[in-house]
């Protein structure tokens, strides 16, 4: 009885199926998160963005999504006397394209960002306090100073189907 490529590939999948509870489903440490400001309101006037950014928590690498009528509104940086005065004369930078822009914060400080055109008058401005990544979290100590065994978490399973791919392979000889 030969077996054919479906059977080894059931056989390899199950043995990947069992094998997958030892694998970590944490989230990534220190992958970019991309913030859409404003929540569901986007860039908009009349949006309260002090209480939007102090929800969220925003890390060196992360993105801010801004999405707003690019006809009326901008997205500019400026230093934190510009942000209280909304002043729109001396912009560090003008992240304005196309009204759906992505600003990626690479510095660990305070970013101030408001809109242009009046706007920033009816609250569309935003002060976001970039922090460095927390420290991952330190691992459990040992119980006893014995070594560490697998358990059969990863090494039986693996075993399993590297037999059960040699036994296949043999038969298709």
């Amino acid at each position: 009885m030969t077996l054919g490529w479906s059977t080894i590939a059931v056989a390899l999948t199950c043995a990947a199926v069992v094998m997958l509870p030892g694998i970590s489903s944490d989230p990534l440490p220190n992958v970019p998160i991309r913030h859409t400001v404003g929540g569901r309101n986007f860039w908009n006037s009349n949006v309260n963005y002090t209480e939007w950014a102090l929800k969220e928590h925003v890390y060196k690498g992360d993105w801010l999504y801004f999405v707003f009528d690019k006809t009326q509104f901008s997205v500019l940086e400026v230093n934190k006397t510009d942000y209280e005065s909304c002043n729109s004369n001396h912009v560090l930078h003008d992240y304005t394209r196309g009204g759906r822009d992505v600003v990626q914060l690479n510095e660990t400080k305070t970013y101030y960002f408001i809109s242009g055109n009046g706007h920033c008058f009816g609250g569309t401005k935003v002060a976001i306090r970039v922090e460095d990544h927390p420290p991952p979290p330190k691992a459990q100590p040992m119980k006893n100073s014995s070594p560490p065994t697998f358990r059969g978490h990863i090494l039986v399973p693996a075993l399993f189907a590297v037999a059960a791919l040699w036994d296949s392979l043999l038969l298709l000889v």
